[in-house]
């Protein structure tokens, strides 16, 4: 029986000591979070969700204004509302004519503006919806510019590497969405 409580106490102790190690670990993570993208991949022709997760505010301060630009490549681009948040779109040219189902399409959504309040303390997703276009070539990477603002300063997340330069050598990286071989679904 003595042998029995001995092990309950060991594997306990051993579950405390992993449960503090994640915590660690997560506030380790959490505090050098950036803007990021929920799915790294897109298929060309394919319909993108982008999620952008924020994780933290600026120096302790709530995030009052999330701005994104959709890259050049995401066509046809429709954000979500989310409750409590003013959602304002900006709309300008695409590069080149896009195909929809006959029609050429020569401008739409380039930047989306989310408006309210998201607490340091808390994490949230904004959502936005696009069409990864057909033209758009196998490996590429679409960078979503993204910009936080808070009461007094900004996080701007929007730094794009250059040739041969690595993401993580960046201080505040564009997340970014990489274009696989299509599947042109709708």
């Amino acid at each position: 029986m003595r042998r029995l409580a001995i092990e309950n106490e060991r594997h306990k102790m051993k579950n405390v000591m992993m449960i503090a190690a994640l915590v660690a670990g997560f506030g380790a993570t959490s505090a050098l979070a950036h803007a990021t993208l929920e799915v790294a991949e897109a298929p060309a022709g394919s319909y993108y969700k982008a999620v952008i997760r924020i994780g933290h505010g600026c120096e302790g301060e709530a995030t009052q204004k999330l701005r994104v630009e959709v890259p050049e490549g995401m066509v046809f681009a429709k954000p979500m509302p989310k409750a409590g948040w003013e959602l304002e779109v900006t709309e300008g040219d695409y590069a080149a004519p896009v195909d929809n189902h006959g029609t050429a399409v020569t401008k739409g959504v380039k930047q989306i503006v989310w408006t309210g309040s998201l607490p340091d303390a808390y994490y949230d997703e904004f959502v936005f919806r696009a069409k990864v276009d057909d033209a758009v070539a196998v490996d590429s990477k679409l960078y979503v510019k993204v910009v936080q603002e808070c009461a007094s300063g900004m996080a701007h997340w929007d730094e794009i590497p250059a040739e041969g330069q690595a993401t993580s050598d960046l201080k505040a990286p564009a997340p970014f969405v990489t274009v696989t071989h299509g599947e042109h679904h709708h």
